[in-house]
């Protein structure tokens, strides 16, 4: 069985895993990004306070994060294939990965900057600060190591919702787990994929606890 097209087999559907991963989770921050921040700075005790519009972000953040991948990924499906022109393949797997991730990250960016002390915050509004400058200067300046980590854990989900997405043909080393090590009971290639997926989040694990490490250097 484990012949040259085995191998190749293998090798094209990591690439295609860590495609779906990557491009997922990039443009699942676009979209999180933005939300993580304005739920911190329209929450009550926010820079610019606003009920209706922190109430409408975190109803669709908590809406969406309690529906399961797999219920989203049928879900979507008519979306998926306006956006793709199909509802299946990696590329079609991006856009539920991307909808699953994006509330995800919201909350994970959320928690991050709640994490800045506040005193340092008030420095910087006390020396004329601007919104803008507060935000993207102080809050995710200081945040950015726990914003690193947040990353890598939102790395390592999306990793294991793209495996996911093998049961509708979505692609990658999911797809191979469960065409040959479910469907043709062929275990041992079934292990590989999953010795494969598990080394793949501790190489992410390790990178993004490096790259945290490596960018702690907030005000004290």
């Amino acid at each position: 069985m484990w012949n040259k097209v085995m191998l190749t087999m293998l090798a094209e559907n990591l690439f295609i895993t860590l495609y779906m991963t990557l491009v997922s989770t990039a443009v699942a921050y676009v979209l999180g990004l933005p939300m993580g921040i304005a739920l911190v700075v329209t929450a009550k005790e926010g820079l610019k306070p606003n009920r209706v519009v922190y109430k409408i972000l975190d109803t669709i953040v908590n809406v969406v994060r309690s529906v399961p991948f797999l219920i989203l990924l049928i879900l979507v499906l008519p979306l998926t294939r306006a956006i793709v022109g199909k509802g299946y393949g990696p590329s079609a797997t991006v856009v539920p990965l991307v909808l699953a991730a994006a509330p995800f990250i919201a909350r994970m960016v959320e928690s991050s900057l709640l994490e800045v002390d506040k005193g340092v915050i008030e420095a910087a509004q006390s020396m004329g600060a601007n919104l803008r400058t507060i935000i993207f200067k102080v809050m995710l300046g200081e945040a950015r190591t726990s914003l690193v980590v947040g990353a890598t854990i939102v790395l390592g989900t999306v990793l294991g919702y793209s495996a996911m997405s093998g049961i509708v043909g979505g692609g990658g080393l999911g797809d191979i787990a469960i065409q040959y090590g479910y469907y043709r009971r062929q275990e041992d290639l079934m292990w590989v994929t999953v010795i494969l997926l598990v080394l793949l989040v501790q190489v992410m694990q390790f990178l993004g606890t490096k790259l945290s490490k490596k960018l702690d250097k907030r005000i004290r």
